[in-house]
């Protein structure tokens, strides 16, 4: 069983229904003791920064994530689910959860490249390290991707995934059990699917 946390901020629904067709079950909550007694993680989220962590704030899941991460259950948080891993964003004031070592910078790319900043639509990505949640995927894979900030990775051997959008930039982020994607598989079709499957059957 599988805890998608639900804070008020996040596509819900769609990463159920996709783990439903892999033929995990999940429960969508804010309980935690179903937090507790599943087997892994998924915290997602759309929208600001300080509005995600001030939600998490709000019901009181802040110290049992931490918790459930520090007991080595797998977590994977997905686009702002991502970000609040880290220790904060150039977008908020409020600190995030600590449990990778990375700030989100808002992008700065030239003007001359002419690129729109959100970064919006289908992008390539490259593997930077071997890990669970990436085992037996193989070629040129492309997710689904909006946001205005991204990771910057204290420690490189934390970037689990890049991505090219005027610069490199870290796009998928790891430490031991704690996964991140600033894409959203639940909207990335094949590509999505194959990676939360591993996440449900290999981390």
């Amino acid at each position: 069983m599988i805890a998608i946390i639900n804070y008020g901020l996040g596509n819900l629904g769609s990463i159920a229904n996709m783990l439903k067709v892999i033929g995990e079950k999940s429960v969508i909550t804010a309980d935690p003791e179903k937090i507790k007694s599943a087997d892994k993680i998924i915290l997602p989220g759309v929208g600001a920064f300080d509005a995600g962590m001030g939600k998490l704030n709000e019901t009181g899941l802040v110290d049992l994530i931490k918790e459930e991460a520090r007991n080595g259950k797998p977590i994977l948080g997905i686009c702002l689910g991502m970000q609040l891993l880290g220790n904060g964003s150039e977008e908020g004031q409020l600190p995030g959860l600590g449990l990778i070592d990375f700030e989100c910078k808002r992008f700065n790319i030239p003007a001359e490249m002419n690129l729109k900043v959100p970064h919006m639509g289908w992008d390539i990505v490259e593997f930077k390290k071997d890990v669970p949640l990436l085992d037996g995927i193989e070629g040129r894979q492309r997710y689904y991707f909006v946001h205005t900030y991204h990771a910057v990775c204290a420690n490189p051997e934390d970037v689990m995934m890049t991505c090219d959008y005027g610069y490199e930039f870290a796009c998928a982020v790891n430490t031991g059990n704690v996964y991140g994607v600033q894409f959203h598989p639940e909207k990335s079709h094949d590509f999505g699917m194959r990676l939360l499957e591993n996440f449900v059957k290999k981390c």
